[in-house]
């Protein structure tokens, strides 16, 4: 039996998500630390990561769904994990409210508030107000108070600001070594039903990255860990080391036993056809130039 019974959150599978966290929370006594807590084992302990989208089988963004692909031992991006985390927080009787976001990628022009990202803010009991984000692959480690200016954590600055798009949102600026430029943020409160069609495009267009590049990634104490097509990569306030992997072995070896995601329950043959085609995308990556 699964541990989501019905359509709210059971008590069984929230201490499951906890356990799975590391984080010992109790209902209604969400406090700072604990926030903090939170945020941080979990862009510690559930990778962002697109595999299954990869490999031709989207998952749902439905928040139980989502909380039970974490408690499964997969990730996901931003729909499945911020859409877990805030189904555990409300959960935890704690104030918090989905919002329209648009992520602007490198290079690219900003979205606005197209819905390719969904935002968090938390309001605690104590009266401060908190960004919280499990769902940008390499952005904060730390929920960030919800207050303009800019912070550092673990050798990284971000920097919140009034959006350009929504004068009552906030925009937040990436470190430039990050995987995007930044993102902008709506005020208005959003549901889940708003990020379905986005969802759909992102997870299933030819042309999204999710759908054509594997990508894993996770926080760590002082930096990111990212797996990108065959490429590992470790980037802190020191730089990035990176290291081809170049056989199947070793690149589930990283998926499964290196970022903890439990896709060994995929049969053989299919983990051989998703090598196969991240070699492939590689190969092709490095005949056009890339190094």
């Amino acid at each position: 039996m699964s541990a989501l019974d019905g359509k709210q959150l059971s008590d069984r599978a929230a201490a499951a998500y906890l356990e799975h966290l590391g984080v010992d929370a109790t209902r209604g006594e969400v406090d700072a630390a604990t926030l903090t807590a939170l945020g941080r084992a979990h862009v510690a302990r559930v990778p962002y990561e697109n595999i299954d989208i990869y490999r031709g089988a989207p998952p749902g963004i439905e928040p139980l769904a989502c909380v039970e692909r974490v408690i499964g031992g997969r990730g996901g991006y931003c729909f499945h994990l911020n859409g877990a985390l805030i189904t555990l927080l409300e959960w935890l009787q704690v104030d918090a409210t989905r919002h329209v976001s648009g992520v602007q990628g490198g290079g690219r022009e900003a979205p606005g508030l197209n819905g390719n990202h969904l935002g968090i803010t938390v309001r605690l009991p104590d009266g401060s107000e908190w960004f919280v984000d499990a769902g940008l692959g390499d952005g904060p480690v730390d929920p960030i108070p919800l207050v303009f200016g800019a912070f550092e954590q673990s050798g990284f600055t971000y920097e919140l600001h009034a959006s350009t798009f929504d004068p009552q949102g906030w925009r937040l600026e990436h470190d430039p070594r990050g995987a995007f430029i930044g993102a902008d943020f709506g005020a208005a409160p959003a549901r889940t039903e708003q990020f379905l069609e986005m969802h759909h495009e992102l997870s299933t267009s030819p042309t999204s990255g999710f759908v054509r590049i594997a990508d894993v990634m996770r926080r760590t104490g002082s930096g990111v860990e990212v797996l990108r097509g065959c490429m590992h990569m470790t980037t802190t306030s020191e730089g990035t080391d990176s290291v081809e992997v170049d056989s199947e072995a070793d690149w589930w070896g990283i998926v499964i036993d290196e970022f903890g995601l439990r896709y060994g329950d995929l049969p053989a043959e299919e983990r051989t056809r998703v090598w196969g085609r991240v070699r492939g995308a590689h190969e092709a990556w490095v005949a056009a130039g890339g190094s």
